[in-house]
């Protein structure tokens, strides 16, 4: 549920899912590849006890 709710509101992971569903990528993986980023985004937050600071979502195309 975290997952989706990032999707909607976080670019940085809304970027991401645009990514993976412009490739032709299911919509289930896309959302599973979020959730991976953002228990890495997390727990490199914890690790170094650091704020959230959104960057710009860098887009190719």
């Amino acid at each position: 549920m975290g997952a989706l709710v990032a999707v909607r509101h976080n670019p940085t992971l809304r970027a991401f899912r645009a990514r993976f569903l412009a490739a032709g990528k299911p919509k289930k993986l896309a959302l599973t590849a979020c959730m991976h980023k953002l228990l890495t985004i997390l727990n490199a937050l914890l690790r170094h006890r650091a704020p959230w600071r959104p960057s710009a979502p860098t887009v190719t195309a």
